[in-house]
């Protein structure tokens, strides 16, 4: 029979530990109470504990000190703040010094009994290892070992052990989604879903039902109730890629739900709790957005608790070697072939290259190469590129020409597919502007689309 975890609670109000101890008790957790810091240090000396809950205001002391003191003796044990409702810059305090979570007064019980079952959950789960060698159920790897990655890979496996919201910061291609994956298949969380959504491809005026979710006969063609991408993500992880997308009404509704951890679906009279840790990421320069009021600076402070930032691949060079031998063996095998080899001077190639498609776009030009190469290894004409081109250079030179013109540049040896298409995708529409005066109307009837796939266009290629 296993023993049943043990609870510190400090609090100096003798209901707030009574009750707290009656709800764990309720939950087979063992509890010890202090009223003040100096009585819970010494209990912590005494004795070996699952998790703590700490009020904020303390008779000799504060919170945040005991969560300072823990980070520093104990740092495995998850620790959460109480602090009084609505003060959410002092939970932001608690958890970028290391706090596990929150709880929000008054303390809904329900709140608190996921909060202790996700926290006791780090206990039993299985740590893993640095260098990160398993698969995370069946999805790609976070691939090098450089000294950028390695300590990549510790802050993961750091973030991993708490609740703390996550703003992951890099730029296209890095490869954010897969760094939030990790984060939440690392944790406490991993049994539970894991729902990325690009908040850019989402139709403003659908952006509301897809959050939130809607009630049947709430607006026309409500045929049927909906739970919202928070109600999905119930006791996992909100993955919000591209947040700086979100349009500023959504910003104010989303800033809520995460503060009141709870929404209303669309057509409901009542707000349905939820239980959903928060990350989120953008290639763009979400400070500079702010200063521009193009986003919020309370929902920025509310996502950013604690920053991350994912290493382009013109940092990590030296990982390369190991990116395309990874990479040939998944291209490799989804094709149902036998892996090629690759030359040195391929490699020196690459490792020449600045990628500004980052691993996506050595994913991509790896694939081409899979394919149209002729001999049993990859050589470095098998690569169409060149290398350290200046990419503002070449951009600027492109959409200077017309596309059509047989002068203009080829995408071989000069830009990634995608980028070469996206740059034929900006140069048409801007003639099309141009032709147009300006009418976006008459400019998405030239380019034969709707007005809002032409203004959904214009805001993800940031011609707006």
């Amino acid at each position: 029979m296993s023993q049943a975890p043990t609870a510190l609670i400090v609090d100096d109000e003798p209901d707030i530990l009574q009750l707290l101890g009656i709800t764990l008790s309720r939950m087979n957790v063992n509890a010890k109470k202090a009223e003040s810091l100096t009585q819970a240090y010494q209990l912590l000396k005494q004795n070996e504990f699952d998790i703590c809950l700490t009020d904020m205001r303390l008779p000799d002391g504060d919170g945040i000190e005991l969560i300072e003191h823990i980070q520093t003796n104990n740092p495995e044990l998850p620790v959460a703040l109480i602090t009084a409702h609505g003060n959410m810059e002092i939970a932001i305090e608690a958890m970028k010094a290391g706090a596990f979570d929150f709880l929000s007064k008054p303390v809904d019980l329900n709140a608190l009994k996921n909060l202790v079952t996700t926290a006791l959950k780090l206990k039993t789960s299985q740590a893993p290892s640095e260098s990160d060698k398993k698969p995370i159920k069946g999805r790609k790897q976070l691939i090098g070992e450089t000294p950028i990655m390695k300590q990549l890979k510790q802050t993961i496996l750091k973030l991993a052990r708490s609740q703390a919201p996550v703003y992951i910061n890099g730029e296209s291609g890095t490869g954010k989604e897969l760094v939030a994956k990790l984060i939440h298949y690392k944790g406490p969380r991993a049994d539970k879903p894991f729902v990325p959504v690009n908040c850019g491809a989402i139709p403003s005026e659908l952006m509301e039902s897809e959050f939130f979710g809607h009630k049947k006969g709430s607006f026309t063609g409500a045929i049927a109730d909906k739970k919202g991408l928070f109600q999905q993500a119930n006791g996992g992880t909100l993955f919000l890629d591209e947040v700086a997308d979100l349009p500023v009404n959504m910003q104010v509704k989303l800033l809520r739900a995460i503060q009141e951890k709870s929404i209303r679906p669309i057509g409901s009279e009542t707000e349905v709790p939820i239980d959903v840790r928060i990350l989120s990421a953008s290639h763009k320069d979400l400070i500079k957005l702010v200063e521009k009021e193009a986003f919020r600076q309370d929902l920025f402070y509310r996502i950013n608790v604690i920053e991350i930032r994912v290493p382009s691949l013109r940092e990590r060079v030296e990982d390369i070697p190991s990116l395309v031998k990874f990479l040939l063996e998944q291209i490799s095998r989804s094709q149902s072939m036998k892996t090629p080899g690759i030359s040195q001077a391929a490699i020196n190639k690459l490792k020449s290259y600045d990628f500004p498609g980052n691993i996506r776009e050595l994913e991509n030009i790896l694939e081409r190469a899979v394919t149209l190469s002729f001999g049993e290894d990859i050589e470095e004409e098998d690569l169409n590129i060149q290398s350290t081109l200046s990419h503002s250079a070449n951009e600027s030179e492109f959409l200077s020409k017309d596309i059509h013109d047989s002068n203009a540049p080829s995408w071989r040896g000069e830009q990634s597919l995608d980028k070469y298409l996206e740059l034929i995708e900006i140069n048409e529409i801007q003639k099309a502007l141009n032709e147009a005066k300006g009418n976006k109307t008459q400019a998405a009837k030239l380019l034969g689309i709707s007005f809002r796939a032409l203004r959904y266009k214009l805001k993800k290629l940031e011609l707006d």
